[in-house]
């Protein structure tokens, strides 16, 4: 089965970290320590996926994580490994009905946020009695997040556990007796030059006196490859979006302070290429899975670790990156090289073009007996739009969204108007 997943995934070899997760994991309990973009997401999976027997019922194994964006990105990864067995994401902000009526016939693997998950438990919803392997990914953020009382809480519930596989990009300097770990083996790759990121790193040196100019000439040079770019809270993401749009220059934001769809929307659009830019707090700094990324933009100076992890979402996986750091005169974190290149920036600004997709939303998914497939055929279906001009395609319970030539997008709809999908009459829109 594992060979299956693996093809799935048009992953032809392991890299080290994820051998020896694998081989360590069939004997104890595991804790994986890796660097953001190193793949411990199949360190924890594939020794998931051995414990896993297809004659049970219930669930049998549970993946707690700090965020629902990383819930989300692990429930897609075990979806593609096409394993056979059902799994399910529960986090906040969303009904806790559906997510009860998902559990009458429980999946084999439940992935969720530690309060939702605590909800379901104190709800008796979940039967924690069949639960064998247990998952605490990003498990320092978890704890930092402040979900250690539901966690505890949620162990406390399950009685039959046999497994325990925690991991992390950072050094644990303790974990807490709650966890109840045997005898574990831990698996140290934080320094481990095999998985380490081709990653340049170049100056931005700020003459101006507005940083946003700087940064905005560095966009431009940048061109339309994606690019990620940081700031320390919330209000300079606002703050630096409204400039930016002033400037007529296309992005996304993400930051806590959004409501779920729309950090959900912007992830999205991000992924398919609708946006190119994508302005955020550190909370994409860890477990966001975009591996297209090519540039990590230092807007603001985080501390040492933070640094690290932000740099961890570009060259992950083999794949060549650049991390760009804005300096002031005087500016000079110490965990930076002494000497580091400096960019050169263009005077005379040219924009970026728009970029070639456009995200359309279409009102049906999952739940309405939707497959990928057919929301193809549907788009196809007038020959309006080529096989090459069809982007990335996300399927939802109750909606799919999918990334079409932005040049033919409105002709597009027109021509479907009164098209049905699946013998469904169907609204669609620009996805906002």
């Amino acid at each position: 089965m594992q060979e299956r997943a693996l093809e799935n995934l048009k992953i032809t070899q392991l890299n080290s970290m994820q051998e020896a997760a694998l081989e360590a994991a069939q004997k104890q309990d595991l804790v994986l320590l890796a660097p953001t973009g190193s793949g411990k997401t199949l360190g924890f999976l594939l020794p998931t996926l051995q414990q896993l027997q297809s004659n049970t019922s219930g669930i049998q194994a549970l993946v707690l994580v700090p965020t629902r964006e990383l819930g989300l990105q692990i429930e897609q990864v075990f979806r593609q490994m096409s394993t056979g067995y059902q799994v399910r994401c529960f986090y906040g902000g969303q009904a806790t009905r559906p997510e009860k009526n998902n559990l009458v016939h429980p999946p084999a693997v439940l992935i969720g946020t530690p309060g939702r998950l605590a909800f379901h438990f104190r709800e008796q919803n979940i039967d924690g009695a069949t639960i064998h392997t247990l998952v605490l990914d990003e498990f320092d953020k978890s704890l930092e997040y402040g979900f250690e009382a539901d966690m505890q809480f949620i162990i406390g519930q399950l009685p039959a556990l046999q497994k325990k596989l925690l991991t992390s990009a950072t050094s644990l300097t303790q974990i807490p007796a709650f966890v109840g770990l045997k005898n574990p083996v831990t698996l140290n790759f934080l320094q481990d030059t095999l998985i380490a990121p081709d990653l340049e790193v170049k100056a931005v040196l700020v003459n101006d006196t507005n940083k946003a100019t700087t940064l905005f000439r560095l966009l431009c040079k940048i061109g339309n490859k994606p690019t990620l770019v940081f700031c320390n809270q919330r209000d300079a993401v606002e703050e630096l979006s409204t400039f930016l749009t002033q400037k007529q220059l296309a992005h996304g934001i993400f930051h806590g302070g959004l409501e779920q769809p729309d950090r959900e929307r912007a992830l999205l659009k991000f992924r398919n290429g609708t946006y190119q830019l994508l302005l955020s707090t550190d909370l994409a700094a860890r477990g966001l899975d975009i591996p297209e990324i090519e540039n990590v933009v230092h807007y603001e100076i985080p501390n040492a670790e933070t640094y690290l992890h932000r740099n961890g979402r570009t060259a992950r996986m083999q794949a060549k990156g650049t991390a760009y750091v804005l300096l002031q005169p005087g500016e000079k974190p110490t965990y930076l090289p002494l000497s580091l290149p400096v960019e050169s920036l263009p005077t005379n600004i040219i924009l970026p073009p728009p970029s070639p997709w456009e995200t359309i939303y279409i009102s049906a998914g999952k739940k309405d007996k939707i497959s990928k497939g057919d929301v193809v055929g549907f788009l196809l279906q007038n020959k309006v739009l080529q096989k090459n001009e069809l982007g990335l395609i996300d399927l939802q319970e109750h909606a799919a969204f999918a990334a079409v030539s932005r040049d033919k997008a409105d002709r597009l709809m027109q021509s479907l108007q009164n098209a049905k999908l699946k013998n469904i009459k169907v609204k669609m829109e620009r996805a906002k």
